[in-house]
């Protein structure tokens, strides 16, 4: 694995991980890794403002703009293989990966989700439905894990996790206010780590 590290980080949404991983870039936590592209399911989404706001090259690939599934997949790969993507980072990004892609990057491809996996995970579970369903559950504590993606949702192998306690009449808001938090340490923690292991 060459030094730096080129990753790539996919978005749909206002990419305050994206954030949290460029911040720890620009303050030198990353040492290993260049940022080399953000990748938007969506078009407008102010992930692409914040990588705007620290000159990461950035590119939409939006499924309605291709005539089916496999052409869309294939554009994606596509955006991450002509700038030599070695790690590719989920920041939100709220669509599936094929099965060709995955296989091309299998083992280096992280993402972040705001429970404890394997608790709390799967098909629809993402966002504020996450919270909601670990308040249901009465759960004493949640947090945020980044694992290794494969062809489950939230189903890879764990790398890191990090805890919060569920407090006495949460709202999903508050509860997720204290995941993110962690998340945004936990993210490029994360990261450096294993971009530190890569040879």
């Amino acid at each position: 694995m060459p030094n730096p590290v080129r990753v790539a980080v996919l978005v749909s949404g206002g990419g305050s991980n994206l954030e949290a991983l460029l911040k720890a870039k620009a303050a030198g936590e990353l040492p290993r890794v260049e940022f080399v592209r953000v990748v938007s399911s969506k078009p407008g989404v102010f992930a692409l403002e914040r990588a705007k706001q620290y000159g990461v090259p950035f590119v939409v690939v939006e499924r309605q703009a291709f005539a089916d599934e496999e052409r869309f997949q294939r554009a994606l790969e596509g955006a991450l293989v002509e700038v030599k993507v070695d790690v590719i980072c989920l920041a939100g990004y709220l669509r599936r990966l094929d099965r060709r892609l995955i296989e091309r990057y299998r083992g280096r491809i992280l993402n972040i989700h705001p429970a404890l996996l394997p608790k709390f995970g799967g098909a629809g579970l993402y966002g504020h439905r996450v919270h909601e369903a670990v308040l249901a559950s009465g759960e004493a504590e949640s947090g945020c894990t980044v694992h290794l993606v494969d062809e489950e949702y939230d189903h890879g192998p764990v790398l890191a996790q990090a805890r919060v306690p569920v407090l006495k009449n949460d709202t999903p808001e508050q509860l997720a206010a204290r995941v993110l938090e962690q998340e945004h340490r936990l993210y490029p923690k994360t990261l450096r780590q294993f971009t530190e292991k890569l040879v």
